[in-house]
């Protein structure tokens, strides 16, 4: 399944991170994922799970994870990068820039449980039921959910909200296509019925639905006019959950409050959750701005993706006084594909042999050395970091489903376990550009006057490397001069986020960096970063432009996997012949999460395994830390 904008903003990860799919090996498959009655009609559940039975009891009064007790109040000040112009989240990714933190204002059907594996519990709903080939799901809503100005949440908002996010935003219409009818079935309950029976996680990815008020969208705004879910705006919208929009300002940050009457706020699953007063977001264009502002107090938590900064740049007063906390928090809630993502659309980049070139020209080790102070390891995987990632070569059940498109995949994902090239020495360097430029003459180039150009045409090979991260501009300098080396005419470009944004929907641009969270149970997600119709789609994660039968069957593998065992077979598969398609230049990954805090929060003496850092979702504000720190800038 999904990783939600929403849990990462809370700091958690989705536990499965993206839409998640399968149940544990040897258990039953129907059983284990919805409950029965005497007469053999699925019965209400309080939860669903991918992998069998949930942690959690109907009556359970609150997450292990969370401190029940913990007091509400304070301020949390957080960094975002980029700047924003929109409060519509139904067009985000889209139409203009979203404030990311407006997803906070609003509840979904579900909430997910950050020490399960792909296991939500009820938020907007009470109870879910499904029949066991999963071709449909009904939710049942709770009597008390509201909107902020005390109107009832009800089906027809829920109706309303699939039915925009379908229509207006393009991969949620990818992730919510095979929902073929949303019915209201009485006063509180809303029956979703599906294309098929089989996929198993159709039912959760539906819990998922960002629920918005339908009144309050066909209505008008302050100013008498009728509002447009179809455009972008900067009114504050009406939510249903703990936060509202307190106050904003334009591109530069965005204030919740804490909503005190919050209809929720005495649910199990929100108890010792949702602790701050206010959480507000600084944005920022530059994340070396946004590390002095952290500094200067000026924000209280930093996330640090930079391998530099990390090892140089928090030797400051307040962190050798320990007023600044340094702290890791483990990954084991996701994998990743972080790389350089060739735009294949063009013509320079459809044959293989090409791409397969240009991770020839790429020494990591080297970089790892030079600008990462030897922090990271090569990613190997579309799916780094988890079982499901491919190794060695073929065997058992993933062999069984590859032998079923050997036809159509390269043949090297049968007789080569995938590598990349190693550099880190002049003699490897040489030998890994030779090789690279072998496979350049033999996909119809040659170098004349030590430029690399097309055999027929005589044209140069060219290729700009595009970025909107200021800070991530010296990794492409990097890798500039190595592809300079095969007789490349490189360009390294860094714009604003907005014309980066734009030019990503509209297909305009050679290489970027782009990363694809992956949860522990990858499903219909699949089919937005790889598939073929994804692929022609303004504003899909495809951005690669990959259109593959033998990935789009493995994809529908993978989403209709009958158990665990299945799921990570169908995954290896699909891995394997991701990577043997060199569709990216694959970089780096880090098992943790980096952050910086000013010593003012407490948090639960146990942390949930998958919820990263869970700030600021089961923190708060301690104002005996805060009063020996000082205040704040």
């Amino acid at each position: 399944m999904a990783i939600t904008r929403r849990h990462l903003l809370q700091g958690g990860a989705m536990a499965a991170m993206a839409p998640a799919l399968g149940v544990a090996a040897g258990l039953p498959a129907i059983e284990t994922a919805q409950a029965q009655s005497a007469t053999g009609e699925p019965g209400w559940r309080h939860a669903l799970s991918l992998f069998g039975d949930v942690k959690y009891p109907p009556d359970f009064k609150h997450f292990d994870y969370v401190n029940p007790d913990a007091p509400k109040g304070g301020v949390a000040r957080q960094i975002l990068i980029g700047t924003f112009d929109n409060f519509n989240v139904t067009v985000s990714g889209v139409k203009g820039s979203i404030a990311s933190a407006v997803q906070l204002i609003y509840e979904s059907l579900m909430t997910p449980s950050l020490d399960e594996v792909s296991t939500e519990y009820g938020a907007l709903a009470e109870a879910v039921s499904h029949p066991a080939d999963f071709s449909s799901v009904t939710y049942r809503l709770r009597p008390q959910a509201k909107w902020h100005d005390g109107t009832p949440v009800t089906p027809d908002d829920v109706i309303f909200s699939l039915d925009a996010f379908k229509k207006h935003h393009p991969q949620y219409s990818a992730y919510y296509r095979h929902v073929v009818k949303a019915e209201k079935i009485g006063d509180r309950a809303i029956k979703f019925t599906f294309d098929g029976p089989g996929n198993r996680e159709l039912p959760q990815i539906v819990g998922q639905l960002t629920v918005l008020p339908k009144h309050w969208w066909e209505g008008a705004d302050g100013e008498g006019r009728k509002r447009d879910i179809s455009a972008t705006t900067l009114e504050k919208p009406l939510g249903s959950g703990p936060y509202r929009i307190k106050d904003f300002v334009a591109g530069r940050s965005v204030a919740l409050e804490r909503v005190k009457d919050y209809w929720g706020r005495d649910l199990s699953t929100d108890i010792g959750r949702n602790n701050f007063d206010e959480l507000r977001y600084e944005y920022f264009r530059d994340s070396i701005v946004a590390l002095e502002a952290f500094k200067a107090d000026q924000v209280d938590w930093r996330t640090e993706n930079s391998a530099k900064n990390w090892a140089t740049a928090y030797d400051f007063v307040a962190v050798t006084e320990k007023r600044v906390l340094l702290e890791e928090f483990p990954n084991r809630s996701s994998g990743i594909m972080q790389a350089f993502a060739l735009n294949i659309r063009r013509d320079k980049f459809r044959d293989p042999r090409v791409r397969r070139a240009l991770n020839f020209a790429f020494d990591f080790e080297e970089m790892n050395k030079q600008i990462f102070f030897d922090q990271y390891k090569r990613i190997s995987s579309y799916f780094d970091g988890t079982e499901l990632a491919s190794s060695g070569l073929p065997e058992g059940k993933e062999l069984e489903i590859l032998e079923k498109v050997r036809a159509e995949v390269p043949g090297e994902v049968f007789t080569k376990a995938y590598t990349n090239p190693v550099g880190g020495n002049p003699e490897a360097v040489r030998e890994n550009l030779r090789e690279g430029l072998r496979l350049l003459k033999e996909a119809g180039y040659e170098v004349r006057d030590r430029k690399l150009v097309d055999s027929k045409t005589g044209s140069q090979f060219t290729l700009e490397l595009l970025n909107a991260e200021p800070s991530f501009e010296r990794v492409m300098l990097f890798f500039k001069p190595s592809l300079e080396r095969l007789g490349i005419a490189v360009s390294v470009r860094t714009i604003d986020p907005t014309q980066y944004e734009n030019r990503l929907r509209s297909w305009d641009f050679d290489i970027v960096v782009s990363s694809w969270g992956e949860s522990l149970s990858p499903g219909n997600e699949q089919r937005e970063f790889w598939g073929s119709p994804a692929a022609d789609m303004a504003g899909s994660r495809n951005i690669i432009g990959i259109k593959n039968p033998a990935i789009d069957k493995l994809i529908e593998r993978v989403i209709f996997a009958v158990d665990r065992d299945d799921l990570v077979a169908a995954t290896r598969a699909l891995d394997r012949v991701l990577l043997w398609n060199h569709y990216v230049v694959p970089q780096w990954n880090y098992p943790k999460v980096r952050t910086a805090r000013w010593d003012r929060f407490g948090r639960p003496a146990e942390m949930p395994k998958y919820g990263l850092s869970g700030f600021p979702a089961i923190w708060w504000h301690d104002p005996d830390k805060a009063a020996k720190i000082g205040k704040r800038s």
